[in-house]
């Protein structure tokens, strides 16, 4: 909804990242842009018969757009989709731009509030900064204190968190729970074999130690004070329950990206591993959702099991696992037929909440 941000994370995929393409479009979608949008959801959903579609306002820094511009593209697509089809509207937000009658107006049109942070205290979120390089977290965390007003309960879905190695793990999660989040995910930084994240490669595990102290914590409280999306999908697909996030399981990646100039895109994570890696050639003007379900890079996120590494394939975890994020298989030469950047780690945290539930079961 914007393709600009009033931050300048130092970490940020989409403005520091390898693609550039957010520098040639424009900065919001037009008319046109929001018409055809709306046409091509409501057309996918006759097709396909759905009964339900999320519909995630991103940008940039989609307040910037204002709620009144975010309000009438929800209104757009709930007006073409047909009448049993339920739109569930959301925006993920830095915070920094919330306020109380902005909260209301989107609460009044249905559109839940999904927050972004490093932490809840401001050593946590050192590298959200603003394009002065002045730190940001004063401003999030009045925001987030506002949503997390009882009487805006409705509209607060959850906090997504990055992880990041230098913030102690508890001290990060118990200073997120003090904003008393519905919902919790915990992230992992952007990155490849050709470009890898903060402290990898590494003999030892230090994105999995980090989960698995989060872990610990969580399951081990006296009553949930939150969910926590990776934590509860892992467990899910231990147990053989369908599920999936964009980081495990073997389930069909189901979302794409329309950018502010009509384009198609493949998820926007993409973006971090080279320049135009996210791109389709389709655009809503010409193209159907169907068409970009028969683009190649789509169908690789369809193709289960058949599409991971031989080494994955082999993997007594890969039911669980999936592979690992897409994105984090990337390297230059080989594209992305490969084990996640995250592997060890991944199979680190796994394996624990694996033993977790064995010792519950065995009580």
């Amino acid at each position: 909804m914007n393709a600009r941000c009033n931050l300048a994370c130092t970490y940020c995929y989409i403005y520091s990242g390898a693609d550039t393409g957010w520098r040639h479009r424009p900065t919001g979608p037009d008319d046109r842009v929001l018409a055809a949008t709306a046409h091509r959801i409501a057309e996918h959903a006759r097709t396909h018969r759905l009964r339900n579609i999320s519909l995630v306002l991103h940008g940039g820094e989609p307040l910037l757009s204002g709620p009144a511009a975010l309000a009438d593209a929800v209104e757009r697509v709930r007006r073409a989709v047909p009448a049993d089809c339920v739109v569930h509207a959301s925006v993920q937000t830095n915070a920094t731009l919330l306020t109380d009658d902005g909260i209301r107006q989107l609460a009044a049109h249905g559109i839940r509030i999904g927050v972004s942070l490093d932490g809840g205290s401001a050593h946590h979120n050192r590298e959200r900064v603003d394009h002065a390089g002045r730190p940001s977290w004063k401003a999030a965390e009045r925001g987030l204190r506002l949503l997390a007003e009882k009487r805006h309960s409705g509209s607060y879905a959850g906090v997504l968190c990055v992880v990041d190695l230098r913030s102690d793990p508890a001290e990060v999660y118990r200073s997120l729970l003090s904003f008393h989040p519905p919902a919790l995910d915990f992230l992992l930084p952007h990155g490849n074999w050709t470009t890898p994240p903060p402290g990898l490669p590494a003999p030892d595990t230090p994105y999995g130690d980090w989960l698995c102290a989060v872990f610990d914590l969580w399951w081990a409280a006296d009553r949930r004070r939150t969910r926590i999306r990776l934590f509860e999908e892992c467990i899910a697909l231990l147990v053989g329950a369908p599920a999936a996030t964009e980081s495990m399981g073997l389930q069909p990646f189901t979302a794409v990206v329309v950018e502010t100039d009509g384009s198609i895109e493949q998820v926007d994570s993409l973006k971090s591993a080279y320049e135009g890696a996210a791109g389709t050639d389709l655009d809503i003007f010409r193209n159907t959702f169907d068409d970009a379900l028969h683009h190649p890079g789509i169908l690789a996120r369809q193709a289960g099991l058949a599409a991971l590494a031989d080494e994955c394939r082999r993997c007594p975890l890969v039911k669980v696992c999936g592979g690992g994020q897409y994105t984090h298989r990337y390297r230059a030469g080989s594209g992305f037929r490969n084990p996640t950047i995250y592997c060890h780690d991944q199979q680190r945290l796994i394996r624990h909440i694996a033993g977790r539930l064995t010792e519950a079961a065995a009580l």
